[in-house]
């Protein structure tokens, strides 16, 4: 078996506006990065389209009307100050989380180990109610949502390492024992949230806040001594990565000191988990990363990783 990658071409056409750094060449980037030899044994699908049903399992069909009537037909139009929408923002939208979903499916049915849904607009700030954070969906919680649903699977856990806390899935998922969230996240920093002593009341969240200036050092010793330990434990069936890069040295929205070998490193970890707990089922997907170079980089060795160990 081996890894799926999933994406489309919708999602370079999601159009944030000129100099947003949530642009389309952060997805250009990363496909150029993963055309190279390295990657001849990826496998590539499109990504099809969620259905209204998937999206509302998360997003109340009032929230996701108000999402769609904000899509223009021509320039550009505001969700918040930071989000904002084009004509072509709705089929993204659908497509990303149908990545997730369909990545969900080709794990399960063993088709392949694991896979990378390279996307765009991310999902991990959108709560139920809100879409923010250059968010619309919540990816990851609509494809949590799915493998539940469809295939039975009882406890379901998502790790994130981007550089901000996602507000979103953790708001999603406080309320349920059975999915587990677990960040490590720049504080201070946007949005605010993802303070160590929010926990929820089934202790099924992790936040592990880092100061601006953490490295590779405090990154690792968050994760070995705290996230990794309890991911063991709460030992999930399937495995979700909000996989962020923006916690990279040369990221410019934020104070991290991560390199490439830590994002080796820590899939690395994961996968490792995965293999003993849940058959190696693990989907991945973009959220943030906005040094081009360093975005490009930090996904391959990534992606590469999970390659290694499908």
């Amino acid at each position: 078996m081996t890894t799926i990658l999933y994406t489309h071409p919708v999602c370079l056409d999601h159009d944030t506006s000129p100099n947003h750094p949530e642009s389309a060449n952060r997805l250009r980037k990363i496909l150029e990065a993963l055309e190279t030899p390295n990657f001849d044994g990826l496998i590539r699908r499109e990504s099809p389209l969620a259905s209204l049903e998937q999206i509302q399992a998360i997003h109340p069909k009032e929230q996701v009307n108000l999402i769609f009537s904000k899509i223009p037909s021509s320039g550009y139009s505001k969700i918040d100050a930071d989000t904002i929408v084009s004509k072509d923002s709705k089929e993204a939208a659908l497509r990303s989380a149908g990545a997730v979903i369909a990545a969900v499916d080709s794990v399960m049915s063993q088709e392949a180990n694991n896979a990378f849904c390279a996307i765009r607009p991310p999902g991990h700030h959108a709560e139920t109610n809100q879409s923010m954070g250059f968010c619309l969906f919540n990816n990851i919680a609509i494809g949590a949502d799915h493998v539940m649903k469809t295939y039975g699977l009882k406890k379901v856990a998502v790790i994130d390492f981007d550089v901000h806390h996602g507000n979103g899935t953790q708001e999603i998922f406080l309320k349920n024992p059975n999915l587990f969230y677990a960040s490590t996240h720049q504080s201070p920093l946007y949005p605010g949230t993802g303070n160590v002593k929010e926990i929820g009341s089934n202790k099924n969240i992790i936040n592990c806040p880092l100061p601006p200036g953490s490295g590779s050092k405090e990154f690792r010793e968050a994760m070995n001594s705290s996230i990794l330990p309890s991911l063991v434990e709460f030992a999930p069936e399937f495995l979700f990565i909000s996989a962020g890069f923006d916690a990279h040295v040369k990221d410019p929205l934020a104070q991290m000191e991560l390199n490439n070998e830590d994002f080796r490193w820590i899939t690395e970890k994961l996968c490792e988990i995965a293999n003993n707990c849940c058959f190696g089922r693990i989907v991945s997907a973009l959220e943030g990363g906005y040094d081009l170079t360093a975005l490009a980089e930090a996904t391959a060795e990534h992606v590469e990783t999970l390659m290694a160990a499908s």
